[in-house]
């Protein structure tokens, strides 16, 4: 698993939940994330919202785009949200899934192996919903 956070406590939360079960790496800036990616070819992608210089946004762009152009694998994505407005962009972004901060062991747990196993997990928004609109 690769998560892309500046924020210790976000890491902290996320070792403590998920690190007795995946290996966890770490980048500090969104823009190392597709670096990270190629490199470490991790199951699943942890991106938080609120990174200094490239966001959980635009670093699933990136990756969505990346994979498009058939320069990585397509891998599971999950943008951890500081609000529940923030879905909107999640979808945008085609993320597979989303948290809304702050975090529990409980629901990282869930929402990790929910999008490994099924491949999409939408907190705080049925399954079924409609697409966002373009």
């Amino acid at each position: 698993m690769l998560v892309a956070t500046d924020a210790d406590s976000i890491l902290d939360a996320i070792d403590a939940a998920l690190g007795g079960t995946y290996k966890v790496f770490r980048v500090r800036k969104g823009a190392d994330v597709r670096v990270a990616v190629a490199e470490v070819d991790p199951d699943v992608v942890l991106l938080d919202l609120q990174i200094g210089n490239m966001g959980g946004i635009a670093a699933c762009l990136d990756l969505r785009l990346e994979e498009r152009a058939g320069r990585l694998d397509e891998r599971r994505i999950l943008i951890l949200l500081d609000r529940e407005a923030d879905i909107f962009l999640a979808r945008r972004a085609e993320a597979d899934g989303w948290l809304i901060k702050p975090l529990d062991a409980f629901r990282l747990r869930r929402a990790v192996t929910t999008v490994l196993e099924h491949g999409q997990y939408t907190e705080g928004l049925p399954a079924d919903a409609p697409p966002p609109l373009v």
